[in-house]
């Protein structure tokens, strides 16, 4: 018994394109958007502290991520206008784009995970509070934050690699735009009034496709 292998139509295979498509850009989005909201939140927060002597007595330090690098939370800056770009531009700027918002979320994670074992924006409070340049941080301790925004650049690099691989398949700002510019356009002013003792009017009304003898 011959066995027949069902052949999957263009429309079946047009619909699950369609749905990959739909189902990663709100992935992306979802991703990006979080992602530059978690990196922008935790660079906010402390990421470590000591304490250096000041007087005979141990003075307490604190840095927050700002203090420590600014380069995460300026990249999810770029990750994030990138993300919104990539709607604004087709094909090749599609990729370049793209390329920018996955490089946005690695280079979140390197600068982030560096930050965690940095010792040189306490060292400077040091120095500042003991009015000694050679002053370093004591007993220095870091809390968790510097992870939670390399969590955040993963989820950029992620939005990042959705949109290189299925950026093709997402619609376009330019093309709405361009359908409601065509659909703005003030319609065609209508035809002169055609002479019907001129014969020159008659076959001008007929280049045109219009009927000459109509009312």
């Amino acid at each position: 018994m011959d066995v027949v292998t069902a052949v999957p139509t263009p429309r079946s295979g047009a619909a699950a394109t369609a749905r990959t498509g739909r189902l990663s850009l709100a992935a992306a989005l979802l991703s990006g958007a979080l992602g530059a909201a978690v990196v922008l939140l935790a660079t906010r927060q402390q990421w470590s502290e000591g304490t250096t002597t000041v007087a005979g007595g141990a003075f307490p330090l604190t840095a927050k991520g700002s203090d420590v690098t600014g380069v995460p939370a300026a990249l999810a800056v770029v990750g994030l206008a990138a993300l919104v770009a990539v709607f604004a531009v087709r094909r090749a700027g599609r990729f370049a784009v793209a390329a920018l918002l996955a490089l946005s979320g690695a280079g979140t994670i390197t600068a982030a995970l560096l930050g965690a074992s940095d010792r040189a924006a306490l060292n400077e409070q040091a120095a500042q509070a003991s009015g000694d340049t050679a002053a370093t941080v004591d007993a220095l301790s870091h809390t968790a934050w510097p992870y939670v925004a390399a969590a955040g650049g993963v989820l950029l690099l992620v939005a990042g690699l959705l949109a290189l691989r299925y950026g093709r398949l997402w619609p376009a700002m330019s093309g709405r735009y361009e359908r409601g510019g065509a659909e703005a356009r003030p319609r065609r002013k209508q035809a002169a009034a055609v002479d019907p003792d001129r014969p020159e009017d008659l076959w001008k009304a007929l280049d045109r496709g219009e009927d000459p003898t109509g009312a």
